[in-house]
């Protein structure tokens, strides 16, 4: 099996607390993985340890090994920023740039990084529009605030934004959780287009959603409160909906619990 991320013995760390213990897996490239499991099992920092967004919280440090494809992203020399533009990241709530116009918000990122020529520009911005299925709705307002979407407009721009500059990963933390039915569905949609070009990573409390749009679902969970989160079980997703290997896991699935 092809890895484009292969985790190994990760534990995440606030100060002294450890809120993820001893994580190991492997991630496909151009596949979409989901992590599913009760609030507070530590999927949103193990997710964060994935670009070291962990470590901007005060506190926050890891231990173990992320290997994106060849590199260990936390070895000696290695930049956290130039972590974040091989993985990048889409939050719960869409949150484009208020003061930065629908084009400027897109281009951020390329300006930031000075990845492009100035001839080049537009096109990368419309390309990445189109790829988050935004092009069409705001080709005219191209000048207009990024505030002034809709909340699935807003978090599609975000989207186009982190997909603008060519990330070999894409994180989502739980990117639907804001947004209404219709909107969920385009974004759900959208990831299916994506993993066409990108690793997916999501977040979702919603386990429809992960049954929907995932190719391979792993299950965390936590003994008791104030235990570190563990990841119980990892599989294709239609094998843990449809006969988990653990029974934490279909208990879980089932309602029993969660």
């Amino acid at each position: 099996m092809a890895k484009r991320i292969d985790v190994s013995g990760l534990s995440a760390y606030y100060s002294s607390f450890r809120a993820i213990e001893d994580i190991s897996m492997a991630i496909e490239p151009r596949s979409v993985t989901a992590f599913i499991g009760p609030s507070g099992c530590g999927k949103s920092t193990f997710l964060r340890t994935l670009n070291r967004m962990h470590e901007v919280t005060p506190g926050g440090r890891v231990e173990g090994k992320v290997m994106l494809d060849d590199e260990n992203l936390y070895g000696a020399g290695i930049d956290p920023v130039s972590v974040r533009r091989e993985v990048g990241m889409v939050f719960q709530r869409p949150n484009p740039f208020p003061t930065m116009s629908v084009f400027d918000n897109v281009a951020a990122g390329l300006r930031l990084n000075g990845s492009y020529k100035k001839s080049e520009l537009g096109d990368i911005v419309e390309k990445s529009l189109k790829g988050a299925n935004l092009w069409n709705e705001v080709k005219d307002r191209l000048n207009k605030p990024g505030s002034g979407l809709s909340g699935g407009q807003q978090q599609r721009l975000c989207i186009a934004r982190a997909i603008a500059v060519e990330p070999k990963v894409l994180l989502m933390d739980e990117p639907c959780s804001a947004l209404d039915p219709i909107s969920t569905l385009a974004i759900e949609d959208l990831i299916g287009e994506l993993k066409e070009r990108f690793t997916i990573v999501i977040v979702t409390h919603n386990m429809q959603q992960a049954a929907r749009v995932s190719d391979r679902t792993a299950f965390f969970n936590l003994s008791a409160v104030g235990q570190p989160g563990k990841l119980i079980e990892i599989d294709d997703t239609e094998r843990i909906f449809s006969n988990p290997s653990v029974q934490a896991t279909e208990d879980y699935i089932s309602g029993r619990f969660g």
